[in-house]
């Protein structure tokens, strides 16, 4: 494999011709540098008028290598051929060299500039580039390329600070000055050339003073901070200490040689230096698989048209009075802050109020915004913030935040997010962990990248107080009110979602925007009178586990769970369709010539289902086959000729026979090995969750059950 390596643009605030002044100090030896030994001029050349000057070199390296491998290599010293050109009319210097030890089997190239800064003519810029192929070394070719990589970029290093040793000794020497070429003069006109401050023109080498640099030269980069780079499309040093922090030299190259890419094959805006970055990071700097990453993420942002979403996205007034998140000035290191509240917050009922779209497009939002913030205060403090600082309170988290389809939508939305927004999270601060969270964090940890798993601090209650927690990260006076600190917090309290806000599929969700997601966990049905809905779930094996939850929006239904050894046969030939009666989104499966206990039998007693009521459970099969969950419009039980109809059941049928039942439900099948423990078989007397005892794996019955909430 070819390693590469791009320089960004570094900058001297010296003019070129004091700058190719004390790079001709490095030349024949340079002391500075321990594995430059010396050199020897192979050919030198000129032009006419001595504007073009030519030197080539024989440069001998001593490399840092395994003394072993030297052995085999059968050479102690690396020699490489180096060619100069300067051009003192233009104000360029070009070096380019190439191994010739080994130049069989490894092939390093490497090409330098040295030209007049485009908007500063008394500044020089340098600019470097190179690659590395190794074809073949006595089968140490991983080892070689190691060695070679780590010492080319630590004398990248070493190469800057030479040049400004010697630049700073010709400016103790008085040197500040060295006049520009100029053509010689004609015959019988005086040479006018100025001389250098402080010496005589003749004790500076103008014309033989431009010599060239092993591969170890690289310049210092120290332009203002307004101060563009010398090309619109390239990146200079000093801009990217300042906005986007130190980086080694690989990792600049990285960037540089993404960025170049993107502006060759992406028409039109590219992202930001900060968001390059980002995908490099979260790709430990493998640029290959960083691309994929940042293209996969780019298509998506323009299918969806995410880069819009601050302009077009207004959050819901649910959204503003339930979701329990907001930013809150920012921490010790200037990165914004995000509080959530996450104990007081109702997901269940966000998510069947609003549906994940909602929710989705809101964490997009939030992330988009959390990239504002972080550009703002980098200008504001003057270093580079890329990153924020989430602080999440647990304080409430008990169960019903284990409800399996809000995680379900809860990974689906951390997917998205570590996808499209890597290496954003620079701290997360957990607070007031209760006993539940450790369950929580086992759901969803594996989800979330390992680098990010890193920056989360977790405490559990009150041990945020005091040294070692919230006052090592976050100033005293921004601490939130309700952790005890003196700042008041407007992050909404949250509270239950009304069942009168929850949404059907008949009322659409973001009908302005482009659907993030083309299906829902959550699905709606009508059920009429004589006309129940009812969704098969095919078992292809024994002790898999059923579960479900569903909410009543309208009216009361009875609820079963059915199995036959027959499958509606809704997919097969027209003629033998079972009896269907579409009432919208209304689906009828059991014919009506099925007789219950020879083609299809009960598995649990009805479960009647009152307008209101959340409804979760679960059902362990024993058999494989085909499993059918019915929702029938609940009316009056037949009365025993010695009973009257209890007054309930009376307005219940008079009430219905005028309307449709609605509901929403989820659905899920899963095996018992990976049910026992998990969110499903959790049981909360706040939001009903069903429980599976410890004979749930067995295969000698079956066991269901379901629990509901008012």
């Amino acid at each position: 494999m070819v390693q590469k390596y791009q320089s960004p643009v570094r900058v001297y605030k010296y003019p070129f011709e004091l700058v190719m002044a004390a790079y001709e100090k490095r030349f024949p030896t340079c002391p500075e540098i321990p594995v430059f030994l010396g050199s020897e001029i192979l050919h030198e050349s000129r032009s006419d008028d001595g504007a073009i000057h030519i030197i080539e070199r024989s440069c001998k390296l001593n490399v840092d290598a395994p003394r072993l491998l030297k052995k085999i290599a059968g050479v102690e010293y690396v020699f490489f051929i180096q060619k100069n050109t300067v051009n003192w009319k233009e104000r360029t210097l070009r070096i380019e060299a190439h191994n010739e030890t080994f130049a069989n089997r490894v092939v390093v190239l490497e090409t330098c500039s040295y030209s007049v800064h485009p908007e500063n003519e008394e500044w020089t810029c340098f600019e470097q580039s190179a690659s590395l192929d190794i074809k073949s070394f006595f089968g140490f070719e991983s080892t070689v390329e190691k060695i070679a990589m780590k010492q080319y970029t630590s004398n990248i290093k070493r190469g800057k600070e030479v040049i400004e040793h010697y630049l700073k000794e010709l400016i103790s020497q008085g040197i500040t000055f060295i006049p520009r070429w100029t053509p010689p003069p004609t015959c019988g006109q005086k040479d006018k050339r100025a001389p250098a401050v402080g010496r005589d023109a003749d004790d500076i080498p103008l014309e033989s003073g431009a010599p060239g640099t092993t591969k170890e030269q690289t310049g210092s980069s120290c332009p203002p901070a307004e101060a563009v780079s010398p090309d619109a499309d390239k990146l200079d040093a000093d801009y990217i200490e300042r906005y986007l922090g130190q980086l080694t030299p690989m990792q600049e190259s990285c960037l540089i040689r993404l960025r170049q890419w993107l502006q060759e094959t992406h028409k039109g805006k590219i992202p930001k230096d900060e968001h390059i970055l980002r995908f490099l990071r979260a790709r430990d700097f493998n640029i290959d698989k960083a691309r994929e990453m940042l293209c996969q993420s780019l298509s998506w942002r323009k299918q969806y048209q995410v880069d819009y979403i601050l302009q077009s996205w207004r959050p819901p007034a649910l959204l503003d009075e339930y979701y329990t998140g907001g930013w809150h000035y920012q921490d010790k290191d200037g990165r914004p802050l995000y509080i959530l509240r996450l104990g007081q917050m109702d997901t269940k009922g966000l998510v069947k109020a609003l549906g994940e779209e909602s929710l989705l497009r809101h964490v997009l939002s939030i992330n988009e915004e959390g990239q504002k913030r972080c550009e703002e205060n980098t200008n504001i403090f003057g270093r580079p913030i890329t990153s924020w600082t989430c602080l999440v309170d647990l304080e409430g988290l008990n169960m019903r935040h284990l409800w399996r389809p809000g995680v379900k939508a809860l990974l689906r939305i951390i997917e998205v997010v570590e996808d499209n927004y890597p290496e954003t999270l620079g701290r997360l601060l957990i607070v007031r962990a209760p006993r539940v969270f450790p369950v929580l964090w086992t759901l969803v940890s594996p989800f979330i990248n390992e680098n990010t798993r890193q920056k989360f601090l977790i405490y559990s209650g009150s041990n945020y107080q005091g040294p070692g927690g919230l006052v090592d990260y976050v100033d005293k006076d921004v601490i939130p009110d309700f952790l005890g600190g003196d700042c008041m917090c407007t992050v909404p309290e949250g509270g239950l979602v009304p069942k009168s806000l929850y949404q059907t599929e008949e009322e659409p969700e973001n009908s302005d925007h482009i659907r993030l997601w083309t299906e829902t966990i959550y699905h709606s049905a009508s059920v009429l009178k004589g006309a129940p809905h009812e969704i098969v779930v095919e078992i292809l094996e024994g002790e898999s586990v059923i579960t479900w939850d569903f909410d009543i929006l309208k009216g009361d239904v009875v609820f079963s769970l059915f199995h036959s050894k027959r499958a509606p046969e809704t997919s097969h030939k027209e003629a033998t369709l079972p009896s269907t009666s579409a009432a919208g989104d209304n689906m009828q499966l059991i014919d009506k010539t099925w007789i219950l206990g020879v083609d299809y039998s009960r598995m649990e007693s009805p479960l009647v289902c009152r307008e209101g009521e959340s409804i979760q459970g679960s059902h362990v099969t024993r058999w494989p086959g085909f499993y059918i969950l019915q929702w029938k419009m609940h009316g009056p039980l037949p009365c025993s000729g010695t009973s009257l109809p209890r007054v309930d059941d009376v307005l219940a049928s008079l009430q219905v026979s005028s309307h449709k039942c609605k509901l929403i439900y989820y659905y899920e099948v899963l095996a018992s090995k990976d049910f026992r423990g998990s969110m499903s078989s959790l049981e909360s007397c706040n939001s009903g969750f069903s429980q599976l005892s410890g004979a749930t794996t067995s295969s000698s019955q079956s066991q269901s059950s379901s629990h509901l909430s008012r």
